[in-house]
């Protein structure tokens, strides 16, 4: 486990070092990898750093207006709406490590404009050991290793958490006394939901995705999983009402973990797991089915793409 009380100032002088003088942007998400490098950066450089939300119509329930109200306090904050070119980026892409490259160069463009209004050299980013594991293994790009592109306008990419796993990194956030709603909060992955869709990303699927991420995320709040949510993985036929609909098929997902390298499938009980089904199919008109995933990483990866 890390020792937080030296890995802090440590981390803080490490970007002192690599930025100089230099302007920053933070490649914000909410989530904690990068919530924890914004503050270090910030201890590091100050008002140097521009945290940059970029919305790319990927995004969780809610996402942008929980990121406007939990990091209004940063008032050089940017808030970019990329949400018609990362899904224009991605018409047509099946290959899920297609979609990994396509999502990281559209990242990487955005912080490259923004990062000349804000007169930047560096970019701040919130990779984790995990990331690096996966990509430099081959198991699959994460969008911001194995996904960038070669050709980056940037001096250097920092970042602070690394080397750490993802346990670590919410030690790190309790010692740097963020909110709960930021140390403790559920793993999403980096290209949002589309990985949580097979398949070709389309506005219909990303909004079932996203409704239903949702619904999961409710329901199983009490039972403290790791990382919970759902995924669309295609079209089979149901019954609704007495018509026939040949309509979604939702594969609902929950692991326990520690650092998410493995997981082991949640064991959820028969009350809950229909209340979940019910809810999906209820919600959302065009959902014919849902299923829970039991297989545990490995053989599995906690996400789908």
């Amino acid at each position: 486990m890390v020792d937080v009380e030296e890995f802090i100032p440590d981390a803080v002088a490490e970007i002192e070092n690599e930025i100089g003088d230099a302007n920053a942007i933070i490649a914000l998400s909410g989530g904690v990898d990068s919530s924890v490098s914004a503050t270090l950066a910030y201890r590091a450089i100050g008002d140097r750093l521009t945290p940059v939300y970029v919305d790319t119509g990927l995004m969780r329930k809610g996402e942008t207006a929980d990121i406007r109200e939990t990091f209004a306090f940063m008032e050089s904050l940017r808030i970019v709406d990329a949400r018609d070119r990362f899904l224009d980026a991605l018409e047509d892409v099946v290959d899920p490590e297609r979609k990994r490259e396509v999502i990281g160069e559209a990242f990487i463009r955005e912080f490259e404009r923004e990062a000349k209004a804000a007169d930047a050299d560096y970019l701040v980013q919130g990779t984790i050991y995990p990331d690096r594991i996966e990509s430099e293994g081959g198991i699959k790009s994460h969008h911001n290793v194995g996904g960038l592109p070669e050709i980056i306008d940037f001096d250097g990419i920092v970042e602070p958490v690394r080397d750490l796993y993802k346990d670590e990194v919410r030690e790190v956030a309790r010692a740097l006394d963020l909110d709960d709603v930021i140390s403790e909060r559920m793993p999403f992955p980096g290209p949002g939901l589309a990985v949580r869709v097979l398949g070709p990303v389309t506005e219909e699927k990303l909004a079932i995705a996203r409704e239903s991420c949702a619904i999961v995320e409710d329901e199983l709040e009490s039972d403290d999983p790791w990382q919970a949510f759902a995924a669309v993985l295609g079209k089979a036929t149901g019954v609704k009402g007495d018509n026939r609909v040949h309509g979604w098929v939702i594969a609902v997902r929950s692991v326990e973990s520690r650092d998410g390298m493995t997981a082991r499938a949640q064991q959820l009980d028969w009350e809950t797991l229909q209340r979940i089904q019910s809810r999906i199919t209820g919600e959302n008109p065009s959902v014919a089915r849902v299923v829970y995933d039991i297989t545990h990483k490995p053989p599995a990866t906690i996400e789908y793409e």
